[in-house]
């Protein structure tokens, strides 16, 4: 695999060498996707609580490039992946996978799609990689830096201050997702008074809030390779990723993503209140 070496010093040095393997992986998992892309491509319905649940050859295929190149690296390290499921490990270290976070955009030819990979170390993310193969855009997180690259550029992240609801953009994947009264009252808290709500962008939905472009992310019903690579890339920008009860959503369920703190509080009482 070719790498893109993210520097660093001292304890860093390890840290770093992590994030840069999952980008290289990322990478490899993208040539494996991209001819699959715009074509004709068979599309499997795994189904579920939330209805139609796509998933292709590219899917698959991109999972195991990743597999392949962490049981060679980093044999003793634990896996997780959404196609392919759990290996355990004899380290504390466990890659967490979505080959393709965002099939649906995927199998329409649409942008909002990418490979996310996270390295929990047994207690929380501590890398967090997306990568877009056909824009070739990739936001790294590691060592509390979160960075947008695309080629040869290199920009760090900050999210921006937003502490008013009236003010803020709100991205969410689909409305249809928040079904239970309470789901329903928590979308309503973080939408009703809200400048600007968009839907459809998956991973890139979080990766705006730590651009510094959209101000909440509010979903429900994730998994945790649907989050974990985006919860240190949010909070190394300077945002904060949670569940609805304000505590860790390294395992997915409802998610609420700020990048002002003041508004992630504010939304929690909300919230709280609401239900």
């Amino acid at each position: 695999m070719t790498q893109a070496p993210l520097a660093a010093d001292g304890a860093g040095a390890r840290s770093a060498a992590f994030a840069d393997f999952a980008l290289a992986a990322a990478r490899d998992a993208g040539a494996a996707i991209l001819p699959h892309f715009r074509a004709p491509i068979h599309v499997d319905d795994k189904g579920g609580a939330r209805g139609y649940d796509p998933v292709t050859e590219a899917d698959r295929a991109a999972e195991a490039v990743i597999r392949a190149a962490i049981q060679q690296r980093y044999p003793h390290h634990g896996i997780y992946g959404e196609e392919h499921g759990r290996r355990a490990g004899s380290a504390p270290y466990t890659w967490v996978i979505d080959p393709i976070d965002g099939t649906r955009s995927f199998i329409l030819g649409q942008l909002h799609w990418g490979t996310l990979i996270a390295l929990n170390d047994g207690v929380r993310p501590i890398v967090g990689v997306m990568h877009q193969p056909y824009v070739d855009e990739s936001f790294v997180a590691v060592d509390g830096r979160a960075e947008w690259r695309r080629g040869a550029a290199r920009r760090a992240l900050q999210t921006r201050p937003c502490p008013r609801l009236e003010d803020a953009v709100v991205a969410s994947t689909d409305p249809r997702h928040f079904q239970s009264a309470r789901q329903m009252a928590a979308y309503a808290e973080a939408t009703r008074d809200a400048r600007l709500v968009r839907f459809g962008g998956d991973c890139y939905c979080y990766t705006q809030v730590a651009m510094g472009l959209v101000d909440i992310v509010i979903e429900t019903g994730l998994a945790p390779y649907d989050i974990q690579a985006l919860i240190p890339l949010i909070e190394n920008a300077g945002g904060v990723v949670s569940n609805w009860d304000g505590g860790r959503c390294d395992a997915g369920g409802d998610v609420l993503a700020c990048g002002d703190p003041a508004l992630h509080a504010a939304l929690l009482r909300a919230i709280a209140e609401a239900t």
